[in-house]
């Protein structure tokens, strides 16, 4: 989905619409004002141009003029770094570290949970859940329930700010309700911060078709 007219910069970016990764892009460009457009990419046909400006033909890959770049954090950061309002990372480098590392930790803990959740639901030739599957929904639950005080201290993670971090669990979060995965009850704090963040315009702004189906 592209971003509207009349915004800065012009850029192209090549998104799988069910991939959280290149959810976590689309949503920096919206929350920067970025113009881009948005290439539709399948993983059974990889479309010429990808494969020809990237080596891995992975998504997200974006293409600024001549500057090509293909791993998540590393085009998030330049976004950031080359349109730096608003910024979406810490000013100093103790909370910039941070901040990257707790992005890494949602990528190696959550991000594979959700995808074990995905994978049992697009498989399961029954309507009922697998062990896998209530597995990786009970791991998730007690990760999320963990870090309730973080939540109720902030209105962002780990910030009174809209981050990066934001960007990275917003896409997990949704993708949650969109499966109708039932996680156990949150506390109210992380039930809060997900309503701010699936309210905030720039996140509503990226929803595609498929996304669509999750009410907000």
């Amino acid at each position: 989905m592209a971003q509207p007219a009349g915004k800065r910069s012009t850029m192209s970016l090549y998104a799988n619409i069910n991939d959280p990764y290149s959810h976590r892009v689309r949503i920096v460009l919206a929350e920067k004002g970025i113009s881009a457009e948005i290439i539709e990419v399948s993983p059974t046909d990889l479309p010429e141009g990808l494969l020809q400006n990237n080596p891995y033909g992975t998504v997200p890959t974006i293409i600024d003029r001549d500057l090509v770049l293909y791993e998540t954090n590393i085009i998030t950061e330049y976004l950031d770094e080359r349109f730096p309002h608003p910024p979406l990372l810490p000013v100093y480098p103790v909370a910039r570290a941070k901040s990257r590392q707790m992005i890494y930790r949602i990528e190696r803990d959550w991000y594979p949970l959700l995808q074990q959740i995905e994978s049992a639901i697009n498989n399961a030739k029954v309507n009922k859940p697998t062990e896998s599957m209530i597995a990786a929904q009970k791991k998730l639950e007690s990760s999320l329930a963990s870090l309730a005080p973080i939540f109720a201290g902030k209105s962002f993670f780990l910030s009174d700010e809209f981050t990066l971090i934001d960007c990275c669990m917003a896409p997990l979060l949704w993708r949650l309700q969109r499966l109708d995965i039932k996680l156990a009850p949150m506390p109210s704090a992380i039930k809060e911060y997900e309503e701010r963040l699936f309210k905030r315009p720039s996140f509503k702004a990226t929803l595609n078709e498929v996304e669509f189906g999750v009410k907000i």
